[in-house]
């Protein structure tokens, strides 16, 4: 007997969902349609992932939970809720390696983009007015990327290939990382940032990383650098990043996710000067759905013929776990260095 899938959707449905109810007795669901649907599904496919509606339509009686949940995305953090995370039958995936190679290509052009203002070439071609100035070079240049995982990575090699100087924040101190060089940790991390020209957030979403980038780590940052989060917005102490950047002391801030979204129209972040707003689109390139359904898809094959799934997230830590090899373990004391 086929297990009984529910997808949960806002209106856009997976490409080609043949594919999917051809291996699994397929029912879709609106957020309005899911507590309805949920109990006693097998399988959840949470084809959006920022939502709390998974928790609010979880079954309270564990025999009609399901026991996997597959998310379309990187973060799992809406879905760490206790029901779920305590319920050893469970297991969460989610779309690790979709999306690492767009969001590395997007982190460079916000990069380019900071460093050569063009915002204020467009505005000042806007307002059809011819105003030659300076603008900065990237090569050469020192960025942070705090969080070591495979988005981490992958804009980790795409600022050396420009010939940036890159180091990384993590769980645990490395000296010869291959895609880092050096991972910094505990009061390192505060060194680091005081050298960076760009710090890059892309680390997930978890209890240890909400608010990590609060007023004493902006202020720990270089007079002049750069905020760059395509992580998540909860990384960050948005209203003391507002005010680091009013009064100059951070030279600008290119921002993709945010606390609340959408942002709202109401928030400084649209007109500070220096800071480019993008609506969570970090990784949406073409093809980027089809790429989504594709590994969901194998991982559903994977289940039918008894396989390990890909990318099972460690509940407990938010992420799914990597073995990197440790050559010097150095400090782990600081929150949230991910």
């Amino acid at each position: 007997m086929a297990d009984r899938l529910v997808v949960l959707h806002r209106g856009i449905l997976p490409p080609d969902p043949a594919r999917i109810e051809r291996l699994a007795d397929t029912v879709y669901a609106t957020e309005e349609e899911l507590p309805l649907l949920l109990p006693g599904a097998d399988i959840v496919l949470c084809w959006h992932s920022i939502t709390p509606v998974v928790a609010a339509a979880w079954p309270e009686d564990p025999a009609l939970a399901p026991d996997w949940v597959h998310v379309a995305a990187a973060g799992v953090d809406s879905l760490l809720f206790p029901a779920l995370v305590g319920n050893p039958d469970v297991v969460l995936t989610n779309s690790r390696g979709v999306y690492d190679q767009a969001i590395a290509e997007y982190v460079l052009g916000l990069i380019i983009a900071l460093a050569k203002d063009f915002p204020g070439t467009w505005e000042h071609q806007r307002r059809r007015e011819w105003r030659p100035r300076d603008s900065e070079r990237i090569g050469g240049r020192t960025a942070l990327v705090w969080g070591t995982g495979p988005i981490g990575r992958a804009v980790a090699r795409m600022l050396r290939a420009v010939g940036m100087r890159v180091t990384g924040a993590g769980r645990t101190a490395r000296a010869d990382d291959p895609d880092f060089g050096l991972v910094h940790t505990g009061a390192r991390v505060r060194t680091a940032l005081a050298e960076a020209d760009y710090v890059v957030l892309a680390t997930p979403l978890t209890p240890d990383t909400r608010g990590m980038v609060d007023a004493s780590v902006l202020a720990a940052m270089k007079s002049g650098a750069r905020l760059v989060n395509v992580g998540r917005g909860a990384l960050v102490d948005e209203e003391a990043l507002i005010r680091h950047l009013a009064d100059g002391r951070l030279a600008g801030a290119a921002l993709d996710v945010f606390a609340q979204e959408p942002l709202p129209a109401a928030s400084p972040l649209w007109d500070l000067p220096g800071v480019i707003v993008s609506p969570h689109t970090a990784g949406e390139v073409t093809g980027w759905r089809a790429d989504l359904a594709d590994l969901f898809l194998d991982n559903l094959i994977r289940r039918n013929e008894g396989r390990p799934l890909r990318n099972v997230v460690d509940k407990n830590k938010g992420y799914v776990r990597e073995r990197i090899r440790v050559t010097h373990p150095g400090d782990t004391s600081l929150r949230g260095a991910l």
